[in-house]
């Protein structure tokens, strides 16, 4: 048993994947004028599947869940031209994606900040 439960351990998890997906978006944007490149994705399902999740079992026939470390799948989009010179950079799909991306990690850092408060106030603190 983890001494601060699978709740901080899930938000660590989704803090890396904010965090290489916002590395992704960051040179996708950084390359939009280069030639010949192509556009990256960090695939959510693959970050979706990789989940570490803890599961009862009722009777030994049943699977039991695998607890695996998180890796990330970042693929190339390669079936798409946005300039003449064959980038697959679309600088405002990425600047959306860089606002929800944004979102999203606000959103973990808010959660986890409230799960150490409150942690904290039963420790003793206030």
């Amino acid at each position: 048993m983890s001494l601060f439960g699978q709740t901080i351990s899930n938000l660590e998890q989704g803090l890396n994947y904010s965090s290489a997906r916002n590395q992704t978006i960051g040179n996708n944007i950084a390359n939009v004028d280069t030639p010949g490149y192509k556009a990256k994705h960090v695939s959510f399902k693959d970050h979706l599947n990789a989940a570490s999740f803890e599961a009862k079992r009722t009777d030994q026939q049943h699977i039991p869940f695998s607890d695996q470390e998180s890796s990330f799948n970042v693929t190339s989009r390669q079936n798409t031209t946005y300039n003449h010179n064959g980038n697959s950079v679309d600088i405002d799909k990425e600047m959306n994606e860089l606002a929800q991306n944004q979102l999203y990690y606000e959103a973990l850092t808010e959660r986890i900040n409230g799960k150490f408060s409150s942690l904290k106030s039963v420790v003793g603190g206030r």
